[in-house]
């Protein structure tokens, strides 16, 4: 009873968050403000060297801190007043959307930052539409008020067209972006404004001016900033927790992270109104209470994270009960026993030993090489829930060991890799397995393929574009008469799915027409020639 009261209290105090955004929307720069905020840092890194300050703490790969874009996804715990934060950081790039929604599966509210001048970009709204499939409650903040962008007003409509969110002020800018004089904070009044610090590499300090002398210091913009504020309340767009976490409305703040502005008013929202950890589905569609016994889900595996020792991660989300180090407990997939020796808390690239962790937290389980993505594993009651729903890829390479007599390095990099979810490896018969092709999301995981293979299992490799365009689903008793097809090739994922991967989708229209016996099925299902 007292370990199901403890598993109660623990997950209320739970935040497990991510941030969605488009790519050079500020993602990796508001991970370290916030951290720094929190005084989880003592000093905020940038995404792009700048006099003064390191590289972030989240973006520690080699091909990150080269390239300035998160890749993997990296999960990083701290303490903030009398909460736990777990920031599930996701890759920020247009091409690991797969990745991101494996992330997104394990968080109960998500941050979604929008760039003060482009408003919500392409990416954006791909990432918020993985958020409302998970059902994840959502609050927003505009970055990079300080530069030139559009009126706040303009940007509260869009969200509120595209999105169907009620976006309910928390904090409204005081002056136009590129004039930012401060914060209006909503619920008090009262103004906030900010003195920078060189460079953005330590807490803005700011003060608070009542009503009156926000007046007189700043006249017009101060006025402005307050009949827009009553203009949206007398519209319904007033905070109401319920509301935001019945996912009607995304509580809204702005800020610049790069000067550390308006970042502790989103933590003390994240503190007081995101959820903590509930109950979650299970697969027979009951619910898990977060008081039940242990159990976990998978939501990524990764290798590589550290060049000094070459170890794979399974990173765990707690769902339930209490993890204990050393337990044993059942993957669901398999029915086999995993152990769970060596468990850690990952902080960037730093480790330590968790000795508990409750739900809500994310552990990574160390050499755990049974393990993959979307396994569950429980102890006691036991219990299964959904599994990830896995991308049709879009773009193919073909693959091959550079050099030749290190063809054991390279399968056992592939396969690695694969079970990562790097991205997808196809076999297909007419090119054997030592010529495997590899389908991704996007064309930039190709190049982490590649370097991962050389750095991390010394295996240089060669990549041959592949120039087909769609994919449609077929079966075994059509893929022979397919694999003969001009234009078209036939392979198979490691899950037994068959894919008839073609140049174009006026070809594709061409075989369905004359051989209408074959099976080709769109990714949703359809029959292809039923579009035609």
């Amino acid at each position: 009873m007292t370990e199901q009261l403890d598993a109660t209290l623990e997950a209320a105090r739970r935040r497990t968050i991510a941030v969605i955004s488009h790519p050079d929307a500020g993602k990796s720069t508001l991970t370290e403000a916030l951290l720094l905020h929190a005084q989880a840092i003592g000093r905020a890194g940038a995404v792009h060297g700048k006099r003064g300050r390191s590289t972030t703490v989240s973006d520690f790969m080699q091909i990150e801190q080269q390239r300035g874009i998160s890749i993997s996804s990296a999960s990083i715990q701290f303490d903030y007043r009398d909460v736990v934060i777990n920031l599930v950081d996701t890759p920020g790039h247009s091409d690991f959307s797969e990745d991101t929604y494996r992330v997104l599966s394990a968080v109960d509210a998500a941050i979604m930052l929008i760039d003060a001048a482009k408003g919500l970009e392409a990416q954006t709204m791909k990432l918020f539409e993985v958020c409302r499939r998970w059902n994840v409650p959502i609050i927003t903040m505009v970055n990079k008020w300080d530069r030139p962008g559009r009126a706040a007003l303009d940007l509260v409509d869009e969200i509120r067209e595209r999105t169907g969110l009620l976006p309910t002020p928390i904090t409204w800018p005081v002056g136009e972006a590129g004039y930012f004089e401060g914060l209006l904070d909503v619920p008090s009044g009262r103004m906030q404004r900010f003195e920078r610090s060189s460079g953005g590499a330590t807490v803005a300090h700011w003060t608070e001016l009542e009503p009156e002398q926000a007046a007189a210091d700043h006249g017009p913009a101060w006025q402005t900033s307050r009949e827009e504020v009553e203009l949206l309340a007398l519209d319904d767009h007033v905070h109401d927790t319920q509301r935001f976490r019945a996912r009607e409305t995304t509580p809204l703040v702005f800020g610049a992270a790069v000067h550390n502005i308006g970042i502790h008013t989103l933590l003390d929202l994240i503190a007081a109104e995101a959820p903590g950890a509930v109950a979650r589905r299970a697969v027979d569609d009951s619910a898990r209470s977060v008081d039940d016994d242990f159990s976990g889900y998978v939501f990524k595996v990764q290798a590589g994270l550290d060049s000094a020792h070459r170890d794979r991660i399974a990173f765990l989300r707690v769902c339930s009960g209490r993890f204990e180090r050393g337990m044993t407990v059942t993957n669901a997939r398999s029915g086999r026993t995993v152990t769970t020796k060596y468990a850690q808390q990952l902080f960037g690239s730093e480790r330590e030993t968790v000795e508990e962790a409750w739900p809500g937290d994310v552990v990574g389980l160390v050499n755990a090489t049974m393990l993959r993505p979307g396994d569950t594993v429980y102890l006691g009651n036991p219990v299964r829930f959904p599994e990830l729903p896995r991308f049709v890829p879009e773009h193919f390479s073909v693959v091959r060991a550079a050099d030749l007599s290190k063809y054991k390095q390279f399968r056992k990099g592939v396969e690695s890799l694969e079970q990562e979810g790097v991205l997808q490896v196809l076999r297909s018969e007419r090119r054997g397995e030592q010529h495997p092709v590899l389908g991704a999301v996007g064309p930039l995981q190709f190049e982490v393929f590649a370097q991962r293979m050389e750095l991390e299992f010394s295996c240089p490799v060669i990549l041959e574009r592949l120039s087909y365009e769609t994919v449609y689903l077929t079966d075994d008793s059509s893929a022979a008469a397919l694999d003969r097809q001009r234009e078209c090739e036939v392979a198979r994922r490691s899950d037994g799915v068959v894919l008839a991967l073609i140049s174009t989708p006026w070809r594709a229209r061409s075989i369905a027409t004359t051989l209408p016996e074959l099976t080709l099925l769109t990714v949703d299902g359809e029959p292809l020639v039923a579009r035609v």
